[in-house]
């Protein structure tokens, strides 16, 4: 998740032979990676399916309803998310699907601009963008700039290789040997881990931190670590890019909501955004976009402006 300023930045992305483009908790950098499509076919031919409900369409001002466009800020650089595709234009990705069928819903058509992270909110605020799209983590300090729509929800999750044959346990990993990327909540969360084993008598986690999440996922996969932690849309995308050679481990813990970036006048557009992802809740679009990219596992119920921040 894209977390709040508080938490340490996340490192650039790059591209492997694994075709991961993965990252973990934390801020953005301004570069850019690429990364397939979902396995079984995009869902953005679910989104080009929705149809505007006309009771939504009246709540967006007209201001923004004008040109027909949804213009949003977007830092390509967080597959399964958002990222480029494979000609490293289009900005692909679960958020980019589900902010088409989103507009779509309020009778608009997505238009999605690459944009530095730290840009973002500071372009939303100053009219440059309509829209901020980019996993930003709900939190006090941005409910004060801005107003927030909640749509998904993500938190940290372990993976260990298929049948986990190390018997790793993330409630007890002492003397195993754990991949996380570099400047990430999940680097603190499984040192802290090995200070717990070391106070306790027993061995250290071996904590091997990589630059890219794509090089601890690849050292998982090849056996060199017996673990990795990540954030849970990650993780579940990388079971899928590695063709199963990996498997989730234990259940998802911290999670917090992402949210939509909207200006903190419009509130009535923040209300019209709610109102639509709710409307592909109540009628299967959300749960089909979130499952075409393998994250169905981060599905909300239900979607609000400026839902309680908990950081």
């Amino acid at each position: 998740m894209r977390s709040s300023k508080s938490r340490p930045p996340r490192a650039v992305l790059a591209t492997t032979t694994l075709a991961l483009a993965l990252a973990a908790c934390g801020g953005s950098s301004g570069s850019s990676s690429t990364a397939g499509s979902p396995a079984g076919g995009s869902s953005s031919n679910l989104a080009a399916a929705v149809k505007a409900d006309p009771s939504l369409v009246a709540k967006v001002p007209k201001a923004i309803s004008s040109d027909g466009i949804i213009k949003s800020g977007t830092d390509a650089t967080y597959a399964p998310n958002e990222f480029l595709a494979k000609d490293g234009k289009t900005v692909v990705g679960m958020d980019v699907d589900l902010f088409k069928a989103v507009a779509a819903k309020l009778g608009l058509k997505a238009e999605v601009s690459p944009a530095p992270f730290n840009a973002i909110i500071p372009g939303v605020s100053s009219g440059k963008y309509e829209i901020g799209v980019s996993s930003f983590t709900i939190n006090k300090d941005r409910e004060k700039q801005t107003n927030m729509v909640n749509y998904f929800s993500a938190g940290t999750q372990w993976a260990s290789k298929k049948g986990n044959p190390d018997n790793v346990d993330p409630n007890n990993a002492c003397g195993k040997k754990i991949a996380v990327q570099k400047a990430t909540v999940q680097a603190d969360d499984v040192t802290a881990r090995s200070a717990k084993c070391t106070a306790a008598g027993k061995p250290a986690i071996q904590v091997d931190q990589y630059q890219g999440q794509d090089q601890a996922t690849a050292a998982l996969v090849s056996g060199k670590d017996q673990a990795m932690l990540a954030d849970s849309p990650v993780i579940a995308y990388a079971v899928v890019q590695t063709h199963g050679q990996i498997q989730k481990l234990g259940a998802i813990y911290d999670s917090a909501p992402y949210g939509y970036v909207v200006a903190k006048k419009e509130t009535a557009f923040a209300g019209a955004l709610a109102g639509a992802v709710n409307a592909l809740i109540k009628d299967g679009t959300y749960k089909k976009i979130l499952d075409a990219w393998y994250v169905g596992d981060g599905a909300m119920s239900n979607s609000q402006v400026n839902p309680p921040a908990t950081s």
